[in-house]
């Protein structure tokens, strides 16, 4: 059994945000460097924090 402490919750947050990160922006590309990688990150983030909503 595997039991989560209560107060990790915004660790599944976390995951998902790397998730949607790993699956829209990195599984796509083909980076020939680290800073190209990296670059392709920033982007992503950058999209993504455009259109923030509060967590209810």
């Amino acid at each position: 059994m595997h039991f989560t402490p209560t107060s990790s919750s915004w660790l599944n947050l976390v995951e998902r945000v790397f998730g949607d990160l790993t699956t829209k922006q990195i599984r796509r590309g083909v980076f020939r460097s680290v800073p190209k990688l990296i670059t392709a990150i920033d982007a992503y983030m950058t999209q993504r924090n455009a259109s923030l909503k509060p967590l209810v």
